[in-house]
């Protein structure tokens, strides 16, 4: 059976990540994604590898067809527009402004095409003071706010993912899946946008909830690990692990006969979770002392024996290595032309009726150009 998008087509205008993701999310349900690229190399991310492919670029544009235009080139304008005339999605990731003076903006395509979803992402949205500036993943994240939630903000460190950027990916998917549902009551496409600011801080909605309840008092990195009781320990053999406690009293417990620490149940310092939360620090620097005192595997049975959430804090081979991602089929093969085969990560989602599918690597430049504008010329 086709995929839930099976009919539905997706144009792609975007570079880098937010807007590829999005359109590849979509792929993966079963739309025909179409990327728009430039002729003078395409996509950046393609010069982060050989042979017109890197790593970067095949994670966020596999089942999709390339099409080469000159967005400066009235001729290729036209061509364009001729697609996004039959196409049922658009999604682009410019500074805002720019496909307007193309003509391509949305007041300019909605005439064209009244039915199309038509998926704008910024830096920090379509109007207001930051408008024009550039947008790219760790502002977003710094001025969002999450950063703050991830390093110490006396000695802050960037971090190794680009957050703010699959994040704004992934909300503008969101978005272009309610806009063609409500489609189907009315017959109209409209306009889906976001921002790397706006999904960045949506994302921080239990932070900001506990801010706006907290006197004004801005959260830390620390803020959330001493509420939810989460710890990080290194074990006897150096390798680290996650302990997430919760609020259920039957984790402490449990960890406590892990540990044979029963007799923190009677320390006042501990005894109850308002307690633990305001002594956290000494109660990690005595667990810590007891869990370097076996391997982590031998922690990590005892633990789970209890009941108590926790495991191995990986390293990517350990994880592509382990036996439940292996089940779950997360790491993907596909055939490519110049390199044979590339590895991607499969689609966190199962449907059962339409499922997901990942069916090609990235396209090589301009691979579909003649196939598609032909095919508009023969219409």
């Amino acid at each position: 059976m086709s995929g839930a998008l099976g009919g539905v087509t997706v144009l792609e205008i975007a570079n880098y990540v937010s807007g590829p993701y999005a359109a590849m999310l979509l792929g993966d349900l079963g739309a025909t994604v179409i990327k728009i690229e430039g002729p003078n190399g395409g996509d950046p991310f393609r010069g982060w590898g050989k042979v017109e492919y890197s790593a970067t670029f095949g994670s966020l544009n596999r089942n999709k067809k390339s099409v080469v235009l000159d967005l400066k080139n009235n001729g290729d304008v036209e061509m364009l527009r001729g697609l996004i005339a039959d196409a049922d999605v658009l999604v682009q990731n410019f500074r805002p402004g720019t496909l307007e003076r193309s003509g391509l903006g949305y007041d300019d395509v909605h005439e064209l095409n009244p039915r199309l979803v038509y998926t704008s992402i910024t830096g920090f949205g379509n109007e207001g003071p930051y408008r024009d500036f550039p947008g790219y993943d760790t502002v977003g994240q710094g001025m969002s706010g999450l950063l703050s939630l991830l390093t110490e903000m006396d000695d802050p460190k960037p971090m190794g993912i680009s957050l703010s950027d699959h994040l704004a990916g992934i909300f503008a998917c969101y978005g272009v899946l309610a806009a063609l549902l409500a489609r189907e009551r009315t017959g109209r496409g409209q306009h889906v946008e976001t921002s790397l600011l706006e999904s960045s801080i949506a994302f921080l909605a239990e932070n900001a909830a506990n801010f706006f309840e907290g006197e004004g008092k801005p959260p830390s990195r620390a803020t959330r690990t001493h509420q939810a009781q989460v710890f990080t320990f290194v074990a006897a053999d150096g390798k680290p692990f996650v302990v997430h406690l919760s609020s259920p009293p039957k984790f402490w417990e449990g960890l406590l006969a892990a540990t044979g620490a029963e007799a923190m149940a009677t320390d006042e310092r501990y005894a109850t979770r308002p307690a633990r939360t305001k002594n956290y620090d000494a109660l990690n620097a005595e667990l810590g002392a007891i869990f370097r005192t076996k391997p982590r595997d031998t922690w990590l049975e005892l633990l789970r024996k209890n009941d108590v959430p926790c495991g191995p804090l990986n390293n990517f081979q350990e994880v592509f290595d382990d036996p439940q991602v292996l089940e779950l089929r997360l790491k993907r093969t596909l055939s490519h032309p110049k390199r044979g085969s590339v590895t991607v990560v499969g689609s966190p989602v199962r449907l059962s009726d339409t499922p997901v599918t990942i069916e090609s690597a990235a396209p090589e430049l301009g691979a579909d150009t003649e196939r598609y504008l032909r095919k508009r010329s023969e219409a």
